[in-house]
């Protein structure tokens, strides 16, 4: 293989980042080639690919940091990818402070996600067959992140799309998962068709796609092109990262198995809106009203989250819609601009630890409850599964930010950073954030007492919960950790670690108030929506389905989103479709066929004059000479003058 690789005096190690998506894709390539041969192993083969990766990534990462911050930059470029007129497009890559980060969670995080799936997989005929999907998820991901240009990204964007339909449809034999699989993978083309839309217009504009010569060009852009081509990447960054109004095939992806849940939903698809995002931070940067944009999206994101997920019953779906709130926190993050962006990145990597926390708990809940999801029908799941209950309990603290866990130093900071926008707007989006985090609490108490506090309300199917086998359990216990220390580490690291990115904060911040009282207000909240959550749970709940208020009606109904989309979108999609192949069948089809058979009637009907008879063709012969003569004669007697 013929590579150029050009550094900014980086080492040798970093040659071959090449690498970082060649293993998992190797993994996966030999997993599905050797079919049921590998059906012994093949599950360890996953595991060792993803985590020798992440070893790699690591040292990769140490030497990167080793280098001056202006020279924090390895790029490679492997063959000339596409070269057609004046495109031409390197099948390159970049590991830069950004990548690098981006790296580490995914390789990270994804390595004991797939341990878990060991055990969780156990039992499961295709579970050679998921490790290989696994490994193929995580080979497109790391693509996404590595890739030097927004062609790259895209190919990783589609691999990813690709994967993850195959892994929400594991289990494809249940039309439920079947359906999610289909939902996920339509509703994000229509953001992938935004992005590529965006790609074009890029190469339409300045000539290249390369991220270099792209955020150099912005400034001969003019404004409404910013803000169209944002516009653009937002949509296909909304689609990915579930965010509104594409957010609807998030919560059905719950579908798949858990392992998978914890994979796209902590540390991996879902966040790669807000990379691209960020990535494309000198797009966004040019243009106030997309930011404006960005964080609007951002802000109803997180609410609609929140309120949604009060609502939901199922462990499972109550954690995704906690992710599209916490993602919505890091829209408002990312469109917010200036350090903001590093503070987005940080909650990024906090919640990738206290989300997979939560996600492999919830699946270790449904292992010692016979896959029973219903958190109705849980309660005093404390004593019978103690480590899991811990585990759980930091990924809880975590997420509605308790101090010192990590989510107070990801997630206070981007509701400090709402409220010193420096306009008229900022009482609205900090206000939005600061309710966001008391729903945040209030909600996932919720789910934690009901799950593992109070009264028991098992079911004849479960009445003998157990914890899990260690092999489930030792990943919970390290993302624990990560989930209690990851954020003071990452709040007092990350956003030197990013400058070369991002660039130095230079931002005059215009707070409507002091930054403590924001901090004790935010606390103040969270606080109150946790002890009123365990003031109406501590009991327990009814098992059975009770009348509900117009709020919570509408809650349970996802908003009324999904009605919105049936009404506006699908039905009259359906119609049209049906008019189409109406005119289809009746309109063209109906012409080509009637020409078709008017012509073969007619044949048919001449062809009956050809009988075969000698007498039948001399009568018709003497009754033609008849005629002819006839006219003659008439013509000369002048009849038909």
């Amino acid at each position: 293989m013929e590579q150029t690789v050009e550094y900014a005096h980086a080492t040798g190690l970093l040659s071959g980042i090449w690498l970082l998506v060649a293993i998992p894709l190797a993994s996966a390539t030999v997993l599905l080639l050797l079919g049921r041969k590998a059906d012994k192993w093949g599950h360890w083969l996953g595991v060792a690919a993803v985590a020798a990766t992440f070893v790699l990534g690591l040292a990769m990462f140490f030497s990167l940091a080793g280098l001056d911050a202006e020279a924090r930059s390895a790029e490679q470029s492997l063959w000339d990818f596409i070269v057609v007129g004046e495109l031409h497009v390197d099948f390159g890559l970049l590991f830069d402070p950004l990548s690098g980060v981006f790296v580490l969670l995914i390789t990270g995080v994804g390595s004991l996600i797939h341990l878990y799936a060991v055990g969780y997989m156990e039992h499961d005929e295709g579970r050679r067959k998921f490790f290989a999907y696994f490994n193929l998820f995580v080979a497109a991901m790391l693509l996404l992140v590595l890739g030097n240009n927004y062609v790259m990204l895209y190919f990783g964007w589609e691999g990813v799309g690709l994967a993850s339909y195959l892994l929400i449809s594991f289990w494809y034999t249940r039309p439920s998962a079947a359906t999610a699989g289909k939902k996920a993978f339509l509703m994000n083309r229509v953001g992938d068709a935004g992005l590529a839309i965006g790609i074009f217009l890029m190469f339409a504009t300045l000539g290249t796609t390369q991220y270099d010569e792209v955020f150099n060009g912005v400034g001969a852009l003019s404004a409404a092109t910013i803000l169209v081509l944002g516009i653009l990447l937002l949509l296909g960054a909304a689609g990915k990262s579930g965010q509104f109004p594409l957010q609807a095939w998030l919560p059905d992806a719950m579908e798949g198995p858990t392992p998978v849940s914890a994979l796209i939903h902590a540390a991996t698809m879902v966040t790669a809106g807000v990379y691209l995002i960020a990535r494309s931070n000198p797009i966004f940067s040019a243009n106030t009203t997309l930011q404006t944009i960005v964080v609007s999206v951002g802000a109803l994101t997180l609410l609609m989250g929140c309120i949604i997920g009060a609502a939901k019953d199922d462990i499972k779906r109550v954690l995704a819609w906690s992710t599209v709130s916490q993602i919505g926190y890091m829209f408002l993050g990312v469109g917010l601009g200036g350090g903001a962006y590093a503070l987005a990145i940080i909650h990024l990597l906090a919640h990738g630890f206290f989300k997979a926390n939560m996600f492999l708990g919830a699946g270790s809940v449904m292992h010692g409850m016979h896959d029973q999801v219903d958190i109705r029908r849980f309660g005093g799941l404390r004593k019978y599964m103690k480590w899991t209950w811990l585990t759980f309990m930091m990924g809880w603290l975590a997420i509605i930010g308790i101090p010192p866990l990590s989510g107070y130093f990801s997630k206070e900071p981007i509701i400090a950073a709402a409220f010193e926008r420096g306009d008229w707007t900022s009482w609205l989006y900090g206000m939005a954030a600061l309710l966001g985090a008391g729903l945040t609490a209030f909600y996932m108490t919720r789910l934690f007492v009901l799950t593992f506090h109070g009264p028991e309300r098992y079911t004849e199917d479960n009445k003998h919960p157990h914890e899990s086998p260690y092999i489930m359990t030792v990943p919970l216990m390290l993302l624990a950790v990560g989930s209690i220390g990851a954020g003071f580490l990452m709040a007092s690291s990350v956003p030197d670690w990013l400058e070369p990115t991002f660039g130095a904060e230079a931002v005059e911040h215009h707070a409507v108030m002091p930054h403590w009282l924001i901090t004790v207000l935010s606390l103040l909240v969270t606080v109150l929506g946790a002890g009123l959550a365990w003031a109406l749970f501590r009991n327990g709940t009814a098992k059975q389905e009770q009348p509900a208020g117009v709020l919570v009606t509408a809650a349970r109904r996802n908003l009324y989103t999904d009605a919105f989309n049936e009404a506006v979108f699908e039905r009259p999609g359906i119609y049209l479709t049906r008019a189409l192949v109406f005119l289809d069948n009746k309109g063209i089809d109906g012409a080509v066929n009637g020409l078709a058979a008017a012509v073969g009637g007619s044949s048919g009907r001449l062809r009956r004059l050809q009988t075969g008879f000698v007498r039948s063709y001399a009568l018709s012969m003497l009754t033609g000479v008849v005629l002819v003569v006839g006219a003659f004669l008439a013509i000369q007697l002048g009849w038909l003058a």
